[in-house]
């Protein structure tokens, strides 16, 4: 069994930095799929709203409480839940609460 080397990137989209570990490579992900991903966003932070093009996303939370915008409405979040960004949707997530979100994101080419 193949292990894969992961990286971490830190990265600002929105308010403050978050943390992105890929946990595979373009290479495993053979153009079907634009990101397999851990993220973190620390307490106070928050990935903005954006919209996606040619591709969906999901985020299946692990650890910590966040407040996700979908097409304009909010909703709170915590770990066990998996929320899902249609092709043409827009969204965004902020952390709440006093310990770091932790996602798993995928993001699936639809084109």
């Amino acid at each position: 069994m193949p292990i894969i080397e992961q990286s971490t990137v830190a990265v600002e989209k929105g308010k403050g930095q978050m943390f992105i570990t890929h946990l595979l490579t373009p290479k495993e992900m053979v153009g079907k799929c634009e990101m397999f991903a851990s993220v973190r966003i620390p307490v106070g932070a928050a990935l903005g709203v954006h919209q996606h093009v040619g591709n969906n996303e999901t985020y299946h939370i692990i650890q910590g409480k966040g407040l996700y915008t979908d097409n304009g409405k909010t909703y709170e979040v915590k770990a066990g839940d998996t929320t899902f960004c249609a092709d043409g949707d827009t969204h965004g997530i902020e952390t709440i609460g006093d310990e770091d979100l932790i996602f798993i994101a995928l993001i699936i080419n639809t084109k």
